[in-house]
């Protein structure tokens, strides 16, 4: 059993590791520490160019999302996806290559 944020969770969630990352799944107490392990596993699979979809919603998420790539060191660059991508729905994200 997996303990996080003072809730217990029996099993924890397998997310698959293509490069798009689907938000609407998880509650947003779990993105800020979701967000680092997913984008680690990308560049553990030399992915590099990444989707991050948190709806357009109100902008709550979106925020979140943002403020969590900002300070990680690896994030080369991020901006809100175009038409054929998501929109302001989904964030793209780029990475620096593993050595």
């Amino acid at each position: 059993m997996e303990i996080v944020n003072d809730m217990e969770y029996d099993d924890p969630v397998q997310v698959h590791i293509d490069g798009t990352l689907d938000l609407h799944t998880f509650q947003p107490r779990e993105i800020k520490r979701l967000i680092p392990d997913y984008l680690t596993a990308c560049l553990e699979q030399n992915i590099v160019n990444i989707r991050i979809v948190h709806g357009k919603g109100t902008g709550t998420l979106r925020r979140i999302v943002h403020s969590v790539l900002e300070k990680l060191p690896y994030v080369v660059s991020f901006k809100l996806a175009d038409e054929t991508a998501g929109s302001w729905g989904a964030t793209l994200v780029i990475l620096k290559p593993p050595k």
